[in-house]
């Protein structure tokens, strides 16, 4: 039975800032869960923190690119050398963000080691890239572009292993039933799967059948992104993009566990929950809750 090892990922390098001179406070999502004592409700083992660099923008502005792209390439880098070092070692990465840039550092370390899938949940599909938006800056919003090999060349290839991730090994689930980016998708053949068609089919059944896809012969395994936005803010409103129309816990545990317990899965990481718009710790003792129930 392979180890599960909780590594801390605590990097807003991704996101823009709520406010002139403030820093987003996704950061503090691993010591959240944390405090909700994840690590021993899970009986995981320590995987420690690797430690992001400082949220500075500089005198970035818009037209520039992703911004902090040079500190993301970096700690891309080493947070890849952390979860290489488990996947090698025959553990199972658990990753606690941070904001959606993270995945990149889990998609170098499985690019490094072979050919491996992506399942994505979110509430956004995250695939801003120079072809299909004026608007790059932000990371977070970027990630599956920058992964699948869409963007500024310092962040898609790193160590020359553009792409980190196929289109067609990728599956994205649970996006708002108007996300702009499903048409683009569709004509790439990545699978997209929004929250209407996922009531229409039964959370649990579809999970099964993306299942099905992602243990293909042609992969060596596949990585879980789980974004907290993919829930609806009446449930997860400590999130900076809290639109309506996502899904409920019920929903999310009945997608996650069948991915998350399937033995082809090599890892996992969880996103942009942010402490500082939940005083109360609520959104934390439901994530808590939730990965409890899904891993165990």
């Amino acid at each position: 039975m392979r180890r599960t090892v909780v590594i801390d990922a605590p990097s807003n390098l991704g996101l823009r800032p709520p406010v002139e001179g403030a820093v987003p406070g996704c950061y503090k999502l691993a010591g959240a869960l944390r405090e909700q004592r994840l690590v021993q409700r899970l009986g995981a083992h320590e995987g420690g923190v690797v430690v992001p660099p400082r949220y500075d923008r500089g005198s970035w502005k818009e037209g520039d690119g992703v911004f902090n792209a040079e500190a993301i390439a970096a700690y891309t880098v080493r947070l890849a050398d952390r979860i290489e070092h488990h996947v090698r070692a025959g553990d199972f990465p658990l990753v606690l963000g941070g904001d959606c840039s993270i995945q990149l550092g889990a998609s170098l370390a499985l690019r490094r080691v072979g050919r491996y899938g992506l399942a994505l949940l979110d509430g956004h599909s995250d695939f801003r890239h120079p072809g299909n938006s004026d608007g790059i800056g932000a990371a977070a919003g970027e990630e599956l572009a920058i992964a699948t090999g869409r963007g500024q060349r310092d962040l898609t290839d790193l160590e020359g292993l553009r792409p980190y991730v196929r289109d067609e090994d990728v599956r994205v689930i649970g996006v708002r039933d108007d996300e702009e980016d499903r048409a683009e998708l569709a004509e790439l053949k990545i699978p997209t799967v929004t929250v209407g068609e996922i009531r229409q089919w039964g959370a649990e059944d579809l999970a099964l059948a993306y299942l099905a896809t992602l243990e293909t012969p042609a992969t060596d395994g596949f990585w879980v992104h789980l974004d907290a936005d993919v829930l609806d803010p009446s449930v997860m409103p400590a999130v900076d993009s809290p639109d309506p129309g996502g899904l409920t816990t019920g929903e999310l545990l009945a997608l996650l566990h069948p991915l998350v317990r399937s033995p082809r899965c090599a890892g996992f990481n969880l996103t942009v929950y942010d402490p500082d718009l939940d005083p109360g710790g609520t959104g934390a003792a439901l994530l808590a809750d939730l990965l409890q129930a899904a891993f165990t």
